[in-house]
């Protein structure tokens, strides 16, 4: 007798809801195990669901753009029967060339049972063989996404082209000349309003601001930068920041901690997230973990391979999760300072770092004063007053401070 196969919502540490960002498979659809089914959107990453089983798509529970909670049922399958699944486990390239015997032959490298049918129209459609893109799925499989960011790389704008009215754009409401656009939240960015607003509600924010003169970091970045890049690895000041921050989280734990309400619970391990712009889409936060662990060498390859999967959309969930304080260098974008800096819940600090100035500075030079042109930064550290007190807000950052005007010239890393 055939039985029923529930798919489930990916399960997570945080808990946190998802949306339903597209279908593969529409009921009635045959699936294959492991098959792309259903994509989801959180506010970190998007997420592939494959099939759990073969078999036929019988009923789907939550419609695109539904929110869903971790293990909470999407869909149903209907399993075949036995032997109905042994003929087909015989014959799969059959069944594979009866369904697929329409598309042209130029594409039959596209005829993969484990690609989504949304992947194969728009391959179909650009006339593009799927070994020709690098996949970002589950196993490496080829997602919709990875088609069209492929032909947005290889696409070559015509001169005769229309160019769309924005009210015909997708995503934004039809509208008459002269009226607002509407544009719909994504899932990432409802999900940070969320996130900023209830750590807002939650936790006291309140800020110290230090100084820091970078002069000796950039003297050490100087001399190993080359020597870094030859590695695989980009010698950035970020990778500064967080060996810093390694050193200062381990001095005072209570900063590497998350706040309950009957206990502070101080974390073993210093899990540093660094905030990541990725444009009009929004803020993604990738972890580095265990950085106790690491040399200076081994934080900048960390930090270089989380950046550039976080751009390309390539991070996983276990990139994004487990953070126990987290730097947001909004210095690159230009600004000098930014107070407060809403922490990232359920932490109980977070960094701010701005940008990287040439300032003329009062400085003591063997027990007399005298001008000099230093490379200055504000840093920011805002703490959750319920957590922390100004006192220890102050040792921290002063400690980061230190770390950062006295690091020597050989240092791989200051907190071993």
């Amino acid at each position: 007798m055939n039985g029923i196969k529930d798919v489930l919502a990916p399960a997570n540490e945080e808990g946190t809801r998802a949306t339903i960002l597209k279908w593969c498979k529409a009921v009635g659809d045959l699936v294959v195990k492991d098959e792309p089914l259903v994509e989801l959107e959180t506010d970190k990453v998007t997420v592939e669901v494959p099939a759990p089983a073969s078999g036929t798509l019988i009923e789907v529970l939550k419609a695109e753009s539904a929110e869903v909670s971790p293990d909470e049922v999407l869909a149903r399958l209907r399993l075949p029967a036995e032997s109905a699944h042994s003929a087909e486990s015989k014959a799969p390239p059959t069944a594979a060339a009866k369904i697929d015997s329409s598309r042209p032959a130029s594409n039959t490298r596209v005829d993969s049972g484990l690609l989504s049918p949304s992947v194969r129209r728009l391959l179909q459609e650009h006339d593009i063989a799927h070994g020709n893109i690098n996949g970002t799925g589950r196993n490496g499989r080829v997602t919709a996404q990875d088609v069209t960011r492929h032909v947005a790389e290889t696409a070559r704008p015509s001169p005769t082209a229309p160019i769309p009215a924005a009210a015909s754009l997708p995503g934004s409401a039809k509208a008459p000349p002269g009226a607002s656009t509407l544009v719909p939240h994504s899932a990432i960015r409802r999900r940070v309003a969320e996130h900023m607003v209830r750590s807002l509600s939650e936790a006291p924010h309140v800020t110290t601001l230090f100084e820091a003169d970078l002069s000796r970091v950039l003297k050490h970045r100087a001399l190993h930068a080359k020597r870094y890049e030859s590695r695989g690895a980009r010698l950035t000041l970020t990778v500064y920041f967080i060996s810093a921050c390694v050193r200062a989280l381990r001095e005072h734990p209570e900063v590497n901690a998350t706040f309950r309400e009957d206990a502070m619970e101080l974390h073993p391990d210093v899990n540093i997230g660094v905030g990541t712009a990725l444009g009009d889409k929004g803020l993604i936060v990738p972890v580095i973990h265990r950085a106790q662990g690491l040399s200076l060498f081994e934080i900048a390859q960390r930090l270089h391979h989380a950046v550039e999967a976080a751009r390309a959309g390539k991070l996983a969930p276990q990139d994004v999760r487990g953070g126990t304080f987290t730097i947001s260098n909004h210095g690159v974008g230009g600004s000098l300072l930014a107070a407060p800096i809403v922490i990232n819940q359920p932490q109980v600090a977070i960094l701010g770092v701005g940008k990287l100035q040439r300032r003329v500075c009062v400085i003591d030079t063997e027990g007399s004063e005298s001008i000099a042109v230093r490379s200055m930064c504000y840093l920011t550290l805002t703490i959750d007053h319920r957590a922390l007190d100004a006192f220890q807000a102050n040792a921290f950052l002063g400690l980061v401070v230190k770390t950062l005007e006295q690091w020597p010239d050989t240092a791989e890393a200051l907190h071993d």
